[in-house]
């Protein structure tokens, strides 16, 4: 079994995924890159590489359930352990957060194809791969799950007219992310008596594909809050929905 740490982070290739590889890279982890594109992972580890960071990837497709077995086989075989998975990938068939706002309608107006594939990728696919690879989590010595969320899935911000999100309508992705905070409670809940922390984290509103060019904060800072999450010590929080060290409203 591997001494050093292990990472697996999803939708790693690009991104605030990318970016979450190389700041766990630079403490001394080792990042595995999840990717549903070959070219685009490999060049990932070697831009890491060009970094000093030694680094891996693995086809990782959320929406292909013969992926989350595949990765369960590489890691048991290859470090016989996983001690940090961060479920960052997901996908938005709604826009951006800026086209979105004020869209008092996406209710009615989401097609039943664009809320089952989100919810596919958000939300199920994040339990069943979780699911697969928790037997490996499990032989950790500190096992960490970091669930990429959004204060977009916040309940609490949606429905205040005071909040920065309030003006933002965004159904399918809301909803999705919801769930994924539901997932973390119950997860973490089942797992408080070990050494496994369970968290959501809002990464901020970064400038991505998924959070568009208004966007204020870099995929650079939004990985701070899934390292923080992913490299706590024994006695940080498990269970919670965090922005760096600040707790977000359910």
């Amino acid at each position: 079994m591997s001494e050093q740490k292990i990472a697996f982070i999803t939708g790693a290739n690009r991104g605030i995924g990318f970016e979450t590889a190389k700041k766990l890279g630079k403490l001394g982890i080792f990042p595995v890159i999840g990717s549903r594109n070959e070219e685009s992972g490999k060049a990932a580890v070697e831009k890491l590489k060009a970094e000093g960071i030694e680094s891996d990837f693995i086809k990782f497709d959320v929406s292909d359930k013969k992926d989350y077995t595949s990765a369960y086989e590489y890691f048991d075989k290859k470090f016989g352990k996983l001690d940090i998975l961060i479920n960052n990938a997901g996908v938005s068939y709604e826009g951006d957060p800026v086209s979105s706002f004020g869209n008092e309608v996406p209710v009615s107006g989401i097609s039943e194809e664009a809320l089952r594939d989100t919810m596919e990728a958000n939300f199920f696919a994040v339990v069943f791969s979780t699911q697969v690879l928790l037997p490996l989590i499990r032989k950790s010595d500190a096992g960490r799950i970091v669930n990429v969320s959004s204060t977009l899935g916040s309940l609490n911000m949606l429905s205040d007219p005071s909040s920065s999100v309030y003006g933002i309508k965004m159904f399918g992705y809301s909803t999705s992310k919801t769930a994924l905070n539901s997932f973390t409670v119950h997860l973490a809940n089942e797992l408080k008596n070990t050494a496994i922390k369970v968290n959501s984290i809002h990464p901020g509103w970064i400038h991505t594909e998924l959070g568009g060019s208004a966007a204020p904060m870099t995929p650079e800072d939004g990985a701070s809050t899934s390292v923080l999450l992913a490299t706590l010590p024994a006695d940080g929080p498990t269970g919670g929905y965090f922005h760096l060290d600040e707790t977000i409203g359910w």
